[in-house]
């Protein structure tokens, strides 16, 4: 399969109308949905599967419904216009870019660390002798090598070939869990149980990506989308692709639910991937246990690999708009991998974060990041709004009522998500 239109030799490719044409070009919305699995969906779905039971099975499905909102939007912008989310951003002032560079140097440090730790934690769960800071190290320094000499169409490939095996492997360990259902007694009311505030963040944040979401119009770029005829299979390679995260994350929640709500066992410590992988054995045996374990492996690793390559050409983008006052990438060119602004930031998401799991508190780490990356779902939401109802965008491509409705339903979520808290916290 093509990753790449441009590898055809085609100057101004068409793209496919029927579906299986479109299936064989899904590509860049399965590499912005798999990037946010395994630090995100992982670790928080199995964390309130096992606190919550199914009281948080919302959050998972509005996690993935905004965030497959708000990348349509993205993607929708680039064709239309042919700018970047972060060019279109500066266009509302230098303290809008000032903010946005702050905060992608501080996000490469916390995710920088959140996701291979994630790594470790699994790795120390298949093989017990390797310390979680080894396994945690080693995957960084894999996904620091994968990023620096390979490219767009090795990451699309080995994305492809990693949600493959994860969707797999952990959606059959959930049917398997389902064909054998317990006696646990499950909560199917959506709800937000008292103190779980943090946790619904985590997981509105984890489902696919936070910050993650804007590298979509990269991938895009490098896919060879160009123009307002692409938005059609634009928007049908989002939607398969968070169909598929969504399903994956929720598959997450019955494994944990079932093997961990109401037995007393806590997730929040550094030993519960051992915990959730055990439990699993002992109830179905070595085979399915090695099964899951493959999984989860295949998952995080996505969330290591895709974000060094994303948020890289991220940075890339922003140093280019602050030195050429504006303009940023115009994707003229052929390998931006070899740009030293990628380079150095790739080399910050790798190395300085180590430092960090000296602590030995992998899964602080990585609520902290989920944290982090939700607020950062309003900002992201607020811009969108901006940028597409002016008139840089064609009529016919700016956002319609009920696109606006829905994005000023996701800043009211976080509002009434923290007011919520805060009542909770006064009146408790």
């Amino acid at each position: 399969m093509k990753t790449d239109l441009r590898d055809n030799g085609i100057d101004d490719p068409q793209p496919p109308s029927t579906v299986g044409g479109k299936l064989r070009l899904v590509g860049p919305g399965l590499i912005v949905a798999a990037t946010g699995v395994g630090a995100g969906d992982f670790i928080m779905a199995a964390i309130v599967g096992g606190d919550f039971g199914w009281a948080l099975s919302w959050a998972i499905v509005v996690g993935a419904a905004i965030k497959l909102l708000l990348s349509e939007g993205i993607g929708r912008w680039f064709l239309a216009t042919g700018k970047t989310f972060l060019q279109g951003w500066h266009s509302l002032g230098w303290w809008a870019t000032g903010y946005f560079g702050i905060y992608v140097v501080l996000f490469g440090l916390i995710y920088g660390a959140a996701a291979p730790a994630v790594c470790g934690l699994v790795i120390n769960a298949m093989f017990p002798s390797v310390p979680i800071g080894l396994g945690a190290v080693a995957t960084a320094v894999v996904g620091f090598v994968l990023v620096w000499f390979g490219r767009y169409g090795l990451l699309e490939k080995s994305m492809t070939v990693l949600v493959g095996v994860m969707f797999v492997t952990v959606v059959g360990s959930a049917l398997v869990i389902l064909a054998s259902l317990g006696s646990v007694d499950y909560t199917l009311v959506p709800s937000v149980p008292e103190g779980s505030f943090f946790r619904v963040l985590g997981v509105i944040g984890g489902v696919g990506g936070t910050i993650t979401l804007t590298c979509y119009s990269y991938w895009i770029q490098e896919k060879g989308w160009r123009g307002r005829k692409w938005i059609s299979m634009m928007r049908f390679d989002i939607t398969t692709a968070y169909i598929i995260t969504a399903i994956f994350a929720i598959s997450v929640l019955i494994i944990s639910a079932e093997l961990l709500f109401g037995t007393g066992i806590s997730f929040d410590g550094n030993e519960g991937l051992v915990t959730l992988a055990d439990n699993y054995g002992e109830r179905f045996g070595t085979f399915f246990e090695w099964m899951l374990l493959i999984g989860m492996f295949a998952a995080v690793l996505t969330s290591v690999i895709g974000p060094w390559h994303g948020v890289s050409f991220l940075f890339a983008d922003f140093v280019s708009i602050v030195r050429t006052k504006g303009q940023g990438l115009d994707g003229s060119a052929q390998t931006p991998e070899k740009l030293p602004s990628f380079r150095i930031y790739l080399a910050w998401m790798t190395f300085p974060p180590m430092l960090l799991h000296l602590f030995e508190q992998p899964i602080v780490i990585v609520i902290t990041y989920g944290v982090i990356g939700a607020l950062f779902m309003p900002i992201l939401a607020i811009g969108l709004l901006y940028l597409l109802n002016s008139r840089r965008v064609e009529r016919e491509h700016r956002n319609g009522l009920t696109f606006n409705v829905l994005l000023s339903l996701i800043v009211a979520l976080f509002i009434y998500l923290g007011g919520t808290e805060l009542y909770q916290m006064v009146a408790g």
